[in-house]
C-alpha cells in the first residue's frame, strides 16, 4: 500500500509509470544530500522489492560484497558468498531467474559508495545490464545516490558499457514552498506562511533539515538551535554537503564562496579571477554539476551574447552559511534573535528572499496570468564605461548605470519588471524608490533600445501599503500567490 508522501506529484508519477511498462527499465535517481532520494523510493514502492540494498560509506571490497550477500539471505534465503562483484551479480540473476511471472523490482541505493578502488563495480553492473536485465521485460532497475559527479559521470552521461543505458534519470529538488507547508502541516505544526518563508530562506526546502525542527519552537529558535549553538544540527553540515556529492569538493566550494560575494552573480571570467581555477574542461564540468544540484543558476542576462553568460548562487542554505555560519564558535546566547532586524540581517533577507523568488518563478508567472503565453526569465545589468561617465555631451541615463534582478520577458511586446522586496509588513514604496526605478528604467530602455512596453511588478509577503506609488503599480505579487501550484 503505497504511504503518503508530501508532494513529489510528478516523481511519484513518473516512477509508477516506469514500473508499469511493459519493458525493463534502469532509472538513476540522483540529488543533493538529505533531499529525499531514498524516503521517495521506499515509501511509494515499500513491500514490493524483490531485491534492495544500501551501499555502505567509506568501506572496501570486501564489506559491500558481504553487504550484498547479506541482502541476498533476507530475500531469497540464499547465503552464498560472492568473492566479486560479476559472481554477485550471477548470483542476484540466478535467484531471480527462479521466481514466477511479474514485476521485479530491484532497488540499490547509494550506488556510487560501490564503486571501491580496484573493485570493477561498473564492469559487473554494465554485464548484469546489458547481458541479462536488458533482454527481459520485468526487470525495473532503480539506483540512488547523492555523489552527483560520480553518478552524472560514470552512469548517466558515461561513455563506456553503460552509455545511453540508463532508461530514465531522475532529479529529485528540494520543496517549494507550497510542499514546506504541506510538510509542516502534516506534523502539527501551526506556522503561518511568513514565517515559512522565513524559514525557506535560511534552508530553503530540504526535507532532512525541515525534519529537526520541532513543532513547539518559533522558526527563529529552531534555526538558533540547529545553526547557532555548539553541538548544532546543522552546524557542520556545509562541509559534509559538498564532499558527499562531489569528488574533490574543495573546488566547488571555491566557486560557492566567490558567488556568495556577488548579489547579481559572475561570468566566468571573473569567477577564475577569483578562484584561479583553470578555464578548461573541468571548470565547465564543475559549473554543469554545479547547476544540476540546483546549487546555482545561469542565465543570459538581458541584451546580451552567450559569452556573457551568468553564475548566480541560488541555494539558501548555502547563502546562509557563508553569510552567518562560517565563522563559527563565537555566537552568543540567542544569537539569531538577537541579529533579527540588523543592518547584516537586512541585507541578508533581501538577497534570501530575491532567491526564494527565483525559485518560484513559475508561481509568479502564473499570479501575472502570463503562463499560457511564452515568456523567459532573465535579468539586466549595466555599468558604464569611464568613457561614458567622463563624457559631458553623455546622456546622463546612461552614466547612472543599474541593475534588475528579474526580468519576466514576454512575447506579448511586454516585459515584466519585478522588484522582490522583503519586509515583515505591507512594503512602502517612496517617492525616493519610485524615483530610483524610473530611472532605472529609462536607463535600460536606452541600453537595450528595446521597444517593450514595461509592466512593473512587486513581489513582497504582505504586498504594498496603499500609497500614491503603490497605485500606479501594475500588479502585485504575495506571499500567497508563491505558495500555489506552478
Amino acid at each position: 500500500m503505497e504511504r503518503a508522501i508530501i508532494g513529489r506529484e510528478k516523481e511519484k508519477m513518473e516512477l509508477k509509470k516506469y514500473i508499469s511498462s511493459e519493458q525493463s527499465e534502469f532509472v538513476a535517481i540522483y540529488g543533493r544530500r538529505r533531499v529525499g532520494k531514498t524516503f521517495l523510493v521506499k515509501e511509494l514502492l515499500e513491500g514490493r522489492f524483490t531485491f534492495r540494498m544500501t551501499g555502505k560509506e567509506k568501506t572496501n571490497l570486501s564489506d559491500q560484497l558481504l553487504n550484498f550477500s547479506y541482502a541476498l539471505e533476507d530475500f531469497f534465503h540464499d547465503d552464498q558468498r560472492p568473492k566479486s562483484w560479476t559472481e554477485a551479480f550471477r548470483m542476484l540473476s540466478k535467484n531471480i531467474e527462479r521466481l514466477g511471472d511479474g514485476t521485479k523490482i530491484i532497488f540499490i541505493d547509494e550506488l556510487p559508495w560501490l564503486d571501491t578502488p580496484k573493485s570493477r563495480f561498473l564492469g559487473a553492473l554494465e554485464h548484469f545490464w546489458n547481458d541479462w536485465a536488458y533482454y527481459r521485460s520485468d526487470i525495473k532497475l532503480i539506483v540512488c545516490g547523492s555523489a552527483t559527479s560520480w553518478m552524472l559521470k560514470k552512469l548517466i552521461n558515461a561513455r563506456g558499457g553503460l552509455h545511453n543505458r540508463v532508461t530514465h534519470k531522475m532529479l529529485v529538488s528540494p520543496f517549494c514552498l507550497e510542499e514546506t507547508e504541506q510538510y509542516f502541516q502534516s506534523k502539527g505544526f501551526n506556522y503561518e506562511r511568513p514565517e515559512i518563508i522565513d524559514c525557506y530562506m535560511a534552508v530553503g526546502g530540504v526535507a532532512y533539515y525541515l525534519s529537526l525542527f520541532s513543532r513547539d519552537k518559533s522558526v527563529a529558535e529552531n534555526i538558533n538551535d540547529l545553526c547557532f549553538t555548539r553541538g548544532g544540527e546543522l552546524t557542520d553540515e556545509f562541509n559534509k554537503l559538498y564532499d558527499s556529492l562531489f569528488k574533490k569538493a574543495e573546488n566547488h566550494v571555491a566557486v560557492i564562496n566567490a558567488l556568495s560575494n556577488s548579489r547579481k552573480g559572475m561570468t566566468r571570467l571573473e569567477l577564475i579571477s577569483k578562484t584561479k581555477l583553470s578555464n578548461n574542461g573541468n571548470l565547465t564540468t564543475l559549473l554543469k554539476e554545479l547547476e544540476t544540484c540546483e546549487f546555482i543558476r545561469s542565465y543570459q542576462p538581458f541584451g546580451k551574447e552567450k559569452k556573457n553568460k551568468m553564475f548566480q548562487l541560488t541555494d539558501q542554505f548555502s547563502l546562509f552559511y557563508l553569510h552567518f555560519m562560517k565563522s563559527g564558535g563565537s555566537y552568543g546566547k540567542n544569537y539569531w534573535m538577537q541579529i533579527i532586524g540588523k543592518p547584516e540581517y537586512i541585507a541578508w533577507s533581501g538577497y534570501a528572499f530575491e532567491t526564494v523568488c527565483l525559485h518560484h518563478v513559475e508561481q509568479i508567472v502564473s499570479a501575472l496570468g502570463i503562463s499560457g503565453a511564452y515568456y523567459s526569465p532573465c535579468s539586466w545589468n549595466y555599468r558604464p564605461s569611464e568613457a561614458v561617465i567622463n563624457d559631458t555631451d553623455a546622456d546622463n541615463d546612461l552614466k547612472r548605470g543599474g541593475q534588475i534582478d528579474l526580468l519576466i520577458d514576454r512575447n506579448d511586446k511586454t516585459i515584466s519588471v519585478c522588484e522582490m522586496k522583503y519586509s515583515s509588513g505591507e512594503y512602502e514604496i517612496t517617492k525616493a524608490y519610485a524615483n530610483h526605478v524610473d530611472e532605472r528604467l529609462r536607463t535600460f530602455k536606452k541600453v537595450t533600445n528595446t521597444k517593450k512596453s514595461f509592466s512593473i511588478v512587486y513581489v513582497t509577503p504582505f504586498g504594498l501599503y496603499n500609497n500614491m506609488y503603490a497605485r500606479k503599480v501594475n500588479k502585485q505579487v504575495t506571499a500567497d500567490d508563491l505558495f500555489k501550484k506552478s
